[in-house]
């Protein structure tokens, strides 16, 4: 008969020996156990929200998630209420933001107390260019002639509407400026692209510098006309979206002697303080995105470039983009007091 003692130390040697079999390689995969909160830094009906949106769309769509995603617009103090939510529920990996530029621009303008390395970097899903758009009624047919406008007005007599201040679409006013220097623009900050671009429909704004999906729906109905991109090549998109134009067919601002070039990160970030298997969960989950048809008709009918990266490459990137943002907002006199 077996004593009592080395009937336990058959068990003792039993776990142990399970616990060295199954530790290795065969851990539980990390999933979302409650549902996930969605953050938007931004208002509604702008490029963020409306991406944010569709892959809240998608993933229901095609039952990517076992929890639901909730979307939750947090724009205050140009986004820093949706950065400042994400900063504070560190070690919270069921809250996810998508972010624009004023990741970058919006602590360097406002000095809030806050940094892109304060939250943990999942993907790069795109980037998202920049149009210069006017009135259909506009008599500038070309951003040669709307330069020309410019430089022969009385300085601020041109409106230029845009999203938030000391953000994205101001920057590139301001690099507009140079090219127009000394006339200068009355640059009007509204809530979100949806509204920026309301306002150029009604003519109460001259032109903008609208993301391609928040204006495509009134350059389809033949409300605005596009002049250029802001980018360094021609969008690649050759399917028309009006009777007679396609994305490619937009010439740069630098093929109209405007040289001016700026492109905004669509990429998404976790809080900080995360767990490896947790952030890979959402490296995949997105990558499952990003293979779905739906995701490839949303990103030819908003022109993005599709570069998309996760990892170190992401990090490298945002350590360069934060310094190219830096010193335009610098030259600019965006800067906050002490940055």
């Amino acid at each position: 008969m077996r004593s009592f003692r080395s009937t336990t130390a058959a068990l003792a040697g039993a776990a142990i020996a399970s616990f060295t079999f199954l530790a290795p390689g065969t851990a539980q995969a990390w999933e979302p156990t409650k549902p996930v909160t969605f953050i938007i830094p931004a208002g509604t009906g702008g490029g963020a929200d409306q991406m944010a949106r569709f892959i809240q769309g998608v993933i229901a769509k095609h039952n990517l998630m076992s929890q639901p995603l909730v979307v939750l617009n947090k724009g205050g103090g140009a986004g820093a209420e949706g950065f400042l939510e994400v900063k504070k529920n560190a070690g919270d990996p069921h809250t996810i933001i998508i972010t624009l530029s004023n990741l970058f621009t919006t602590p360097l303008a406002t000095g809030v107390p806050f940094n892109w390395k304060e939250m943990t970097p999942v993907s790069m899903m795109a980037l998202d260019q920049f149009v210069l758009w006017v009135n259909s009624s506009a008599k500038e047919k070309t951003a040669g002639e709307y330069i020309a406008t410019v430089k022969a007005g009385d300085d601020k007599t041109m409106k230029m509407g845009g999203t938030g201040s000391k953000q994205e679409d101001q920057i590139i006013t301001a690099a507009l400026e140079r090219v127009t220097a000394p006339k200068k623009f009355t640059y009007i900050p509204y809530k979100g692209g949806g509204e920026v671009a309301t306002q150029l429909v009604g003519g109460h704004i001259n032109s903008t510098v609208n993301n391609p999906i928040e204006a495509v729906s009134h350059w389809k109905s033949g409300a605005l006309r596009p002049l250029c991109i802001f980018d360094g090549e021609r969008s690649t998109y050759k399917e028309k979206v009006t009777a007679d134009m396609a994305w490619s067919d937009i010439p740069t601002c630098k093929e109209a002697g405007v040289d001016v070039e700026y492109q905004m990160l669509r990429g998404i970030f976790m809080s900080p303080g995360v767990k490896p298997e947790e952030t890979a969960y959402y490296v995949d989950l997105l990558k499952k995105v990003r293979e779905t048809p739906d995701w490839k008709e949303f990103m030819e009918k908003g022109a993005f470039n599709q570069k998309s990266i996760s990892g170190d490459e992401f990090k490298t990137w945002l350590d360069k983009a934060e310094k190219l943002h830096y010193d335009l907002m610098k030259e600019a006199g965006f800067l906050a007091p002490g940055k």
